[in-house]
């Protein structure tokens, strides 16, 4: 997590133990009362309170209430990108198929149990910029996908396989949010559309890039 991927209102970071702990602590309550309240009755006083983190300690990592949201969406992306990362090492799953089944099931996982996710998983619905300043959410988190990708499959990472990343997840994005509307706990049927739509565009769009794999 950096000053960058919160458009600058993450003030610092912590630097001991117990600024570390105090550290997330706010972020699980400000988790939590997200699942609890939403967004527009979320309070800094109230985040604190839940915390028991005296509100001055909290001003000294977050300069507002954005900033918060900021610093829980970079942790979620983070999280998620290590899930993703560990079973792809674990299971070598074969061929796109299985980087997509991986990648999704994940999103879906942390969707159903992670406190908070359904209001900010990676960002939030009219805050565009909370994971970097100069890109929007999806493009921050595309980019840093990719680079997972290439890196495990020893494909080339470069502009045709940014495109081809950066598509995908606009299409996973818009059926995995109608996947959660229609059933909070996520439709079966449309999470494996999702997983469908994926595959069958990835396939041919990476043809023979990904190091053999089909």
């Amino acid at each position: 997590m950096t000053r960058d991927r919160n458009a600058g209102t993450l003030r610092r970071l912590p630097a001991q133990k117990r600024s570390a702990e105090r550290f997330e602590r706010l972020l699980d309550a400000c988790a939590e009362l997200l699942d609890e309240v939403g967004y527009a009755a979320l309070t800094t006083k109230e985040v604190a309170r839940r915390a028991e983190v005296p509100i001055g300690t909290l001003y000294q990592f977050f300069s507002d209430r954005e900033g918060l949201i900021g610093a829980l969406a970079a942790r979620n992306l983070e999280s998620f990108l290590e899930r993703v990362a560990d079973r792809l090492e674990q299971e070598a799953p074969e061929g796109v198929s299985g980087i997509v089944d991986v990648t999704v099931d994940e999103f879906v996982t942390m969707r159903r149990t992670i406190t908070g996710f359904g209001v900010v998983d990676f960002g939030m619905a009219g805050q565009d910029h909370i994971l970097e300043p100069t890109l929007d959410n999806n493009t921050a988190v595309a980019g840093r996908l990719r680079s997972l990708t290439a890196s495990l499959t020893g494909g080339q990472d470069d502009a045709e396989l940014e495109i081809a990343v950066r598509v995908a997840l606009e299409c996973a994005d818009s059926v995995l949010k109608l996947a959660f509307r229609t059933d909070p706990q996520g439709d079966s049927q449309l999470i494996a559309e999702c997983k469908r739509v994926l595959n069958s565009y990835l396939k041919d769009r990476l043809r023979g890039r990904l190091s053999g794999r089909t």
